[in-house]
């Protein structure tokens, strides 16, 4: 992204948030545009594919904490018109004052507002010259590579799918080199030639105000190269959409609503640069029976009366298919929870939580003479054991 492109797109305005939102909140206003405007929900719909793109982007950036406070340091900076970039360009780090023979002497905007190395942590010169510069060029002036843009995705696994790990296809689409062209942007049978502005390197020098500003060539849009008959596709940007089908890891224990990193995963770089990340939200199906706090599993266990009363050995479903015998001890009331030792949820480190059981004490809803004639019985021979003795008592205690 350019410089020009990172001080005028306000990400706060794409995905509908004030400046000062939490993060939580934008994180909700993110999954909802992403789930309307997902290019598998509008298919050959080219404004919602930008639209989505533009969604992703902001949202790579405001949900990083880092990169959140560099952007809003660099729009406060810029935007109050304390310092102009002219041309916004991508290379304008560097800056030059007027010598005394007439040209200019480069210095560093990380000298020119403090780096973080005396002080011990990274200051604005450190924010600014990531942002504007450092490394933008590569040996002898020629275009710099640039690392591809991190893609987010979505997938919804089965509850046991993201208890155990499994792997994924994600049908993703980016941007890449065109295949028509093969990255060039010129029409098949012509080749483009080195810009006659730049020299190739991409960039240009502009004086503004006693300095020498770096920025793009715009005779060649930072390429380095001009193309005379462009593509058909990319129309000579040498970039077009690209979908692609990849298999995802999702690794064991994952949450819903967790966001998971696939470093590399995400769009090609360009000129040699490094791919970008693939970002995958992971959505969790509810199971029939078994529920997850943290590591453990959940599971209501329903016991006759009896059972609970006299104690009893239970057999216990697990999630992984076999069966564990629980223990109830004589007197087990209902809401009690039992702890089955290693039948959660596997953790990072291997090891696996527990299987909590909270027993559910089950009333009979039908009852046959010779039922009810020995429940009658019980009840007359436990008269003075009253569970609710002192309750309606209106006396303090």
């Amino acid at each position: 992204m350019s410089t020009k492109d990172y001080m005028e797109k306000d990400f706060y305005k794409i995905l509908g948030v004030s400046k000062d939102a939490p993060a939580d909140e934008i994180k909700k206003a993110y999954r909802k545009l992403a789930r309307k405007h997902h290019p598998d929900a509008n298919k050959g719909d080219a404004e919602s594919e930008e639209r989505f793109k533009a969604i992703s982007e902001a949202y790579d950036v405001l949900s990083d904490d880092t990169k959140r406070r560099e952007y809003d340091e660099a729009r406060t900076l810029f935007g109050s018109g304390g310092l102009r970039f002219p041309g916004g360009g991508a290379g304008g780090g560097r800056m030059g004052a007027p010598g005394g023979s007439g040209g200019a002497t480069s210095f560093d905007l990380g000298d020119l507002f403090g780096g973080g190395a005396a002080g011990g942590g990274a200051g604005l010169g450190d924010v600014l010259g990531g942002l504007f510069g450092r490394g933008r060029t590569g040996p002898a002036g020629a275009p710099a590579a640039r690392r591809g843009s991190d893609v987010e995705s979505e997938v919804t696994l089965a509850f046991t799918e993201a208890a155990d790990g499994v792997t994924v296809p994600l049908r993703l689409t980016s941007e890449a080199a065109c295949a028509t062209c093969r990255g060039t942007g010129a029409k098949a049978g012509t080749t483009p030639r080195v810009c006659p502005t730049c020299q190739g390197t991409g960039q240009t020098t502009r004086n503004a105000g006693g300095f020498a500003f770096a920025e793009p060539c715009r005779d060649c849009r930072g390429r380095g190269l001009v193309v005379d008959d462009p593509c058909s596709v990319c129309h000579g940007s040498g970039r077009a959409p690209s979908t692609r089908t990849i298999q995802a890891r999702i690794p064991a224990g994952v949450k819903d609503g967790q966001r998971i990193r696939l470093k590399g995963k995400g769009a090609p770089g360009e000129r040699g640069g490094v791919n970008g990340d693939l970002f995958i939200v992971v959505h969790v199906s509810a199971h029939q029976l078994f529920g997850r706090k943290d590591d453990n599993l959940t599971l209501a266990l329903p016991v006759t009366f009896p059972e609970a009363a006299l104690g009893a050995d239970l057999k216990v479903p697990t999630l992984g298919g076999q069966p564990v015998t629980l223990r109830i001890p004589p007197g087990t009331t209902a809401g009690r929870t039992f702890r089955v030792r290693g039948k959660g949820v596997t953790r990072r480190d291997g090891t696996m939580g527990d299987l909590l059981v909270t027993v559910d004490v089950a009333v009979p809803q039908k009852l046959d003479s010779k039922a009810r004639e020995a429940l009658e019985a019980f009840r007359d021979a436990t008269t003075g054991d009253d569970p609710r003795a002192g309750l309606l008592d209106p006396r303090p205690r």
